[in-house]
């Protein structure tokens, strides 16, 4: 099963190291490709513009351009598409429309490639020995699939990533510099949490909040924070719980 992957990143990369037969890949970083080629006995480099087919075509590209590449790419496929963005309604949606006649499912890595294996968000649009044999790899590296239904997927995001990352992000713009023998575990703990999310690709973190945006509730909950007298504020305390 020879497999194409569009988006030569970490997450390209992490799929590949799941892949038994020939992987090529293409990406609008030509140089990007050709490294990540190089890290693979059986890789290859593709071109984006080329109308070569492979029997699956995996898209891992950017959120922001999901649609557009997998309208692109997608017909490349003889057997299946997979989608690693991270969101699932609108990539379902886009490859039942060009890709209609072969297997389809979109997978999410609930955590960054650096520390895999871990939980997989798995929701197929149409199933088969493709959807089926990539699956089991996942399994077979260590990974928990979670199936899940698009739309619950996407709403979950909403709080799991958007709203989570704004809180970090936003925790991590207020706060001061303390010395290190007054903080407490609390303030160690989202200290070790700012710097886990920090250390990623500020592109990534724009695109999570772009498409499952957080700030929006964020702020909403400060608002009522800053504007709580005590008796409220300890409501909201409860609330919090």
């Amino acid at each position: 099963m020879d497999v194409l992957i569009v988006g030569a990143g970490a997450v390209g990369r992490w799929f590949a190291g799941l892949l038994d037969g020939p992987v090529a890949f293409a990406d609008a970083d030509r140089e990007t490709a050709v490294a990540a080629a190089g890290e693979f006995e059986t890789g290859s480099v593709a071109s984006l513009s080329a109308d070569d087919s492979y029997d699956v075509v995996v898209i891992a590209v950017p959120m922001r351009v999901a649609e557009t590449v997998i309208r692109e790419q997608a017909p490349r496929a003889n057997r299946a598409v997979v989608d690693l963005t991270g969101s699932m309604v609108e990539p379902l949606a886009a490859m039942a429309a060009v890709a209609e006649e072969r297997e389809r499912m979109s997978l999410h890595p609930l955590f960054a490639p650096e520390h895999a294996p871990g939980r997989v968000a798995k929701s197929v649009g149409a199933g088969g020995p493709v959807v089926d044999e990539l699956s089991r790899a996942l399994v077979e590296a260590g990974n928990t699939v979670v199936p899940v239904e698009p739309a619950v997927h996407d709403d979950a995001m909403r709080t799991v990533q958007g709203q989570v990352h704004a809180a970090i992000l936003a925790f991590g713009l207020a706060s001061e510099p303390v010395p290190d023998e007054l903080a407490t575990p609390v303030y160690e703990d989202l200290q070790a949490l700012r710097e886990r999310v920090t250390s990623g690709t500020p592109g990534v973190y724009a695109d999570i909040q772009e498409t499952f945006d957080g700030v929006e509730a964020l702020q909403a909950a400060v608002d009522r924070l800053a504007e709580a007298d005590r008796a409220e504020f300890e409501e909201l305390y409860r609330d919090a719980r």
